[in-house]
């Protein structure tokens, strides 16, 4: 890991959904610490609670029990308004099913973290071009999302969630709509920006193909977290 500086510390974090007979536990008291200048993946079948995981270390869903804090905050004891200003200035977030806005261009939909952190639109957009060339995408910044392919608009996702340079980025599943060469060049930019700004990267996935450039992977199954093993590939 590149640095000792704690990014994620999760101390018996349980959520439950439904109530009675159709109580559901998503997370059975999960533990984990993620680093600064740290790749962390999370793998295991559908439905074990990656996803749940995540969201609640992005302050978008509350854990149940358990604490779970991002550079020593916790979001859950946050005001919404509180968490939104949180979420602006420390998190990326790049969703499975994008969550573009259909109205926007590309370059618009990219420079959103930066207009809601106060940045003046044009330097935004200026930002957000600079970092659609590092996807590859610098030849479609006016185009709306409807004009793009589903790999072309996960990487526009993905350039939203760096654009401001959080210190934590959470990813469901960032390479499922892209082909080999466009997932391993996306996951090589994702690796730089953690090693370049020791940030912390956690990403849920079930693309064997990227397993390679995790740090350290944790195996999740039914709510619970069965290991963590670290990589003896060197990136």
């Amino acid at each position: 890991m590149g640095a000792d500086v704690l990014a994620v510390r999760c101390r018996n974090v349980v959520k439950i959904y439904g109530t009675g007979g159709q109580k559901v536990t998503a997370l059975g008291g999960i533990d984990l610490d993620i680093a600064t200048g740290e790749l962390m993946m999370l793998v295991g079948p559908s439905g074990c609670g990656k996803t749940t995981l995540i969201s609640v270390i992005a302050g978008i869903l509350d854990q149940d029990e358990g604490s779970c804090e991002v550079f020593g905050k916790d979001l859950a004891a946050m005001s919404d308004q509180e968490k939104l200003k949180f979420r602006a200035s420390h998190i990326g977030f790049v969703f499975q099913a994008f969550n573009l806005l259909p109205s926007l261009t590309v370059a618009e939909n990219v420079s959103v973290p930066l207009l809601i952190n106060g940045v003046r639109r044009a330097e935004a957009e200026r930002r957000a071009e600079h970092i659609l060339e590092q996807v590859g995408l610098g030849d479609r910044t006016t185009f709306l999302p409807s004009q793009l392919s589903g790999g072309q608009q996960q990487r526009v996702a993905i350039a939203r969630a760096l654009i401001h340079d959080p210190g934590l980025i959470v990813c469901d599943e960032p390479t499922s709509a892209l082909d080999h060469e466009t997932g391993q060049t996306v996951m090589q930019l994702l690796k730089r920006t953690v090693l370049q700004k020791n940030r912390a990267l956690v990403i849920v996935t079930h693309d064997a193909r990227i397993f390679d450039f995790a740090d350290r992977t944790a195996e999740m199954d039914d709510g619970r977290i069965l290991r963590i093993e670290k990589s003896s590939v060197t990136n």
